[in-house]
C-alpha cells in the first residue's frame, strides 16, 4: 500500500508524476478547486468583516470522497497544487478537508516537473503560505461582491445574463475609449518625397529631410501638395552632392525570456494563438509529454509567472549548448533584462527543462500547435543568453541646391543571437549602402511624390491589448486569457480581422458603469487594487482592510446607482428577413455560437434561423454566394451558400477577384506586414501587397 499521498490539480499531471515517484507514492488530482463561495449567493459575511462562508464545489463529491479516503490511509501528505496564489489557496483548502494543521509542513511545488525537480520538492516540503492565500481570499471576495452586487443592477436596468467585473469592466472600458478615440480623430494630409539615386552601379534610396539654411539643416514638414511641387521644383536633377557622412557601430541586445504575458503577446503575434489556446497548450508543455526512450517529461517551467529570473544551472547549461553548436564568440550569460515593479519572482521565466530536448530533436513527438509553442519557447530562452548582434551603420546627407536628402544604411557585422531567429524577424530593413565620398555626386534616377494622411491609433489586437494591460498594472497574466474569453462571450466586444471593436452593447454597459462606478474601473483604482493584493502577499497589508477600502466605495455608488438610474432599452438589430412563421421582421440576437435571426414575437413565437453573412463575392465553383460560417469551437471560415452540393471552402476570406496568373480567386491575408491579396491556388503562389 503506498505510504505517501501527493495531490496536485491536474490528472495529466498526475499521471506524470507518478511514473518519476514510484509505488510508494499514490497521486490524485483535485481537477482545480475542491472548495469555492457559492454560485446561488453572495457567499460573504459582509457584517462579520467580510468572512467567506466556503463550501464544496457541487459536483466534486466524489473526488473529495476519494481524496479523504486516501489522505486516512497515508502516513505522509504533500499538497503539490500549482506554484502560484490559486494553487496555494486550493491546498489551504484541502488541508482544511484533510484536517491538517496550515502550520505543518505539507506543502510542495514543482516549477518544473522533471524527475530530478519533482524528487527534490518532495524532500523540501514546507508550510503553506498563508500570505499567499490571503492574497487569492482578497481578490476572489473583490470580485464576488464587485460582480454580485453591480451584475443584478445591470440586470434589472438593462437586460438579463450581463455581468460587471473588476478587471473585466476595465477591460471594456479600455477598448471603449480606443474606439472613441478613433471615432473623433481628424487626419491631417502631409507628403513625402524619396528619391532614388545611384552611385556607380549600385542603386539607393535617399528621404527628404528638410533644407540648408546657411551652414545647418533644417527638418521641414511638407503639408500639402504644393509645398511638395515646390521642393520637386526648386532641386537639380544633375547634383545630388554627397554633403556629410556618418559611419559607426551600434549593437542590437536579445531580448528577455518568455513572461507569461510576453508569451500570449508572441504567441498571438507570431503563430495566431488566442491567449486561451496558448495557456492551454503550455500547460500540456508543462504537465509533460511522452518524449520515447526519456519517457514522460515536463518540457518546460512553470507558465504563469511574470519574471525573467534564469537559475545558475539552467544557465550554465545553455551555455554549454550555444558554445557547442554555434562557438564561444555566441555565448554571453550576463545581459541584464530590467524587471518591472511587483513581480512575483518566486518562479522563473519561461524555458525549456532541457536545453538538449531542441524543437527539432522532439518533433515527433508532438502535435503541431506544442511544436509551434516549445519551438517558441525554447528559441527566446536560447537567445536571451547568446552574443548582441553588431551593425556597421552610415548615415549620409545628399543636397541639391538648397534641398536636404539623407539615407541610412547598416550591415551585419556579426549576426550574434540573430542566428537563431526567424527569417524576416527583427532583422534590419535598412538598405546597405555603398562606399561615398564627401562632395561625389550621385546620379538621380526618379523622383517619388506620395500623398498621406495621419491615421487613427490601431484598434487593439489580442497581443496589443495585453502589452497595455501589462503597462497598466491591470489584473494579472494569468487572468488576461479568461478576462478576454469573457467580455466576447458576453458580446461586450466583438472580434474583426483580429481587432477588437466593442458592441452598441458594451458602450451601453461601459457607460453607466463609467458614469456610477467610474471609480472602481478606472485603470489607476483596478492597478491600485493590484498593488494592494501584492501587499498583501508580501504580509504587508491585511486581506480583509484591502476589501473594506474597496467595499466603502462600492457600496456608496451603489445607492446613488439605484437611485438615478433608469430602464435602458437596446434593442435588437432588425432584418429584412421575414419570419416565415408570424411575418414579423426578424432581428439579430447573440446566442453562445455567435449570432443567429430570431422572431421579435417571442415567446409567442419561437422561431430562429441561422444568420447568413454574406460577403459579396460569388463562389468560384458554382452560382452561389461565399457566406462567413463559423466552426464549432467559433473560429471563422468560408464556404458557398449552396452547401452540401457545393463544397468550396476557405479558411482566409475570398475577394472579388481573379488571380492574375491562374485565375483563381484571390484571398485576403493579414501578416505583421500589413495586408496581402494571396492566391487560393496553392501551386500558383501569386500575391500582391495591398496598400
Amino acid at each position: 500500500m503506498a505510504k505517501n499521498l501527493v495531490v496536485v490539480e491536474s490528472p495529466t499531471k498526475a499521471k506524470t508524476i507518478k511514473k518519476m515517484l514510484g509505488s510508494n507514492y499514490k497521486v490524485l488530482a483535485t481537477v482545480g478547486h475542491v472548495r469555492d463561495l457559492p454560485k446561488s449567493t453572495l457567499g460573504i459575511d459582509i457584517e462579520n468583516n467580510y468572512e467567506p462562508k466556503y463550501i464544496n464545489i457541487r459536483g466534486k463529491g466524489d473526488v473529495i470522497k476519494e481524496l479523504k479516503k486516501e489522505a486516512k490511509k497515508a502516513d505522509n501528505i504533500y499538497l503539490a497544487t500549482d506554484p502560484d496564489r490559486e494553487g496555494e489557496a486550493i491546498s489551504w483548502h484541502l488541508a482544511f478537508l484533510f484536517g491538517l494543521d496550515e502550520h505543518s509542513k505539507n506543502r510542495v511545488v514543482f516549477n518544473e516537473i522533471t524527475k530530478n525537480a519533482v524528487k527534490k520538492s518532495i524532500k523540501e516540503p514546507r508550510a503553506i503560505d498563508l500570505d499567499l492565500v490571503d492574497a487569492q481570499q482578497g481578490r476572489r471576495v473583490v470580485d464576488r461582491l464587485m460582480g454580485y452586487k453591480i451584475s443584478p443592477l445591470l440586470w434589472k436596468k438593462i437586460k438579463s445574463g450581463l455581468s460587471a467585473g473588476r478587471v473585466q469592466s476595465a477591460v471594456v472600458k479600455l477598448i471603449c475609449d480606443r474606439e472613441e478615440e478613433i471615432a473623433n480623430f481628424i487626419p491631417e494630409e502631409y507628403w513625402t518625397i524619396d528619391a532614388d539615386l545611384k552611385n556607380g552601379r549600385k542603386g539607393f534610396n535617399a528621404k527628404y529631410y528638410g533644407v540648408l539654411e546657411g551652414s545647418k539643416e533644417k527638418k521641414v514638414e511638407l503639408k500639402n501638395a504644393d509645398e511638395a511641387d515646390n521642393v520637386e521644383k526648386s532641386i537639380d536633377k544633375d547634383s545630388f552632392v554627397v554633403r556629410d557622412i556618418k559611419e559607426g557601430t551600434r549593437t542590437r541586445k536579445p531580448k528577455a525570456p518568455f513572461t507569461t504575458s510576453t508569451l500570449q503577446q508572441e504567441a498571438s503575434k507570431y503563430l495566431n494563438f488566442q491567449s486561451r489556446k496558448t495557456m492551454r497548450v503550455a500547460q500540456e508543455l508543462y504537465e509533460g509529454i511522452s518524449i520515447g526512450k526519456k519517457g514522460t517529461v515536463g518540457l518546460i517551467t512553470y507558465m504563469r509567472t511574470d519574471s525573467v529570473r534564469v537559475s545558475e544551472e539552467a544557465k550554465n547549461e545553455a551555455g554549454k549548448y550555444i558554445v557547442a553548436t554555434y562557438g564561444k564568440e555566441y555565448v554571453n550569460l550576463n545581459h541584464s533584462y530590467g524587471t518591472k515593479k511587483n513581480i512575483q519572482d518566486a518562479h522563473e521565466c519561461i524555458r525549456p527543462t532541457d536545453i538538449y530536448n531542441s524543437p527539432e530533436a522532439i518533433r515527433e513527438h508532438l502535435s503541431s500547435d506544442q511544436y509551434k509553442l516549445y519551438k517558441l519557447i525554447w528559441d527566446k530562452f536560447v537567445t536571451s543568453l547568446m552574443s548582441s548582434a553588431k551593425f556597421e551603420t552610415m548615415a549620409v546627407s545628399i543636397h541639391s541646391n538648397d534641398q536636404v536628402f539623407k539615407s541610412t544604411g547598416s550591415r551585419v557585422l556579426f549576426d550574434g543571437f540573430l542566428v537563431l531567429k526567424r527569417k524576416g524577424d527583427e532583422l534590419d530593413s535598412e538598405q546597405d549602402l555603398p562606399k561615398f565620398e564627401i562632395g561625389q555626386n550621385t546620379k538621380f534616377v526618379k523622383l517619388n511624390k506620395e500623398q498621406h494622411f495621419t491615421k487613427p491609433i490601431a484598434r487593439f489586437t489580442e497581443a496589443s491589448l495585453i502589452k497595455q494591460l501589462e503597462e497598466l498594472g491591470i489584473g494579472r497574466p494569468s487572468t488576461y486569457a479568461p478576462t478576454i474569453s469573457t467580455i466576447l462571450a458576453r458580446n461586450y466586444v466583438e472580434r474583426e480581422d483580429k481587432r477588437f471593436i466593442p458592441t452598441e452593447l458594451g458602450q451601453t454597459v461601459n457607460s453607466l458603469l463609467n458614469q456610477y462606478f467610474g471609480e472602481l474601473i478606472n485603470e489607476e483604482f483596478t492597478a491600485q487594487m493590484e498593488d494592494s493584493l501584492d501587499a498583501v502577499e508580501a504580509g504587508e497589508l491585511e486581506w480583509k482592510k484591502a476589501v473594506d477600502d474597496f467595499y466603502k466605495i462600492l457600496e456608496k455608488d451603489l445607492i446613488v446607482a439605484e437611485k438615478e438610474i433608469e430602464k435602458i432599452e437596446i434593442r435588437d438589430e432588425e432584418t429584412d428577413i421575414i419570419c416565415d412563421k408570424c411575418g414579423r421582421n426578424m432581428v439579430i440576437k447573440m446566442g453562445k455560437f455567435g449570432k443567429f435571426l430570431a422572431c421579435p414575437g417571442f415567446p409567442e413565437c419561437r422561431n430562429t434561423m441561422p444568420l447568413i453573412e454574406k460577403i459579396g463575392v460569388k463562389c468560384p465553383k458554382c452560382d452561389g454566394e461565399i457566406i462567413v460560417k463559423r466552426t464549432k469551437k467559433g473560429r471563422v471560415f468560408y464556404g458557398c451558400s449552396n452547401y452540401p452540393e457545393c463544397d468550396f471552402v476557405s479558411w482566409q476570406k475570398p475577394v472579388d477577384k481573379a488571380c492574375p496568373e491562374c485565375e483563381s480567386i484571390m484571398t485576403e491575408v493579414n501578416n505583421r506586414r500589413g495586408k496581402l491579396l494571396k492566391c487560393s491556388n496553392s501551386e500558383c503562389g501569386y500575391n500582391e501587397k495591398v496598400e
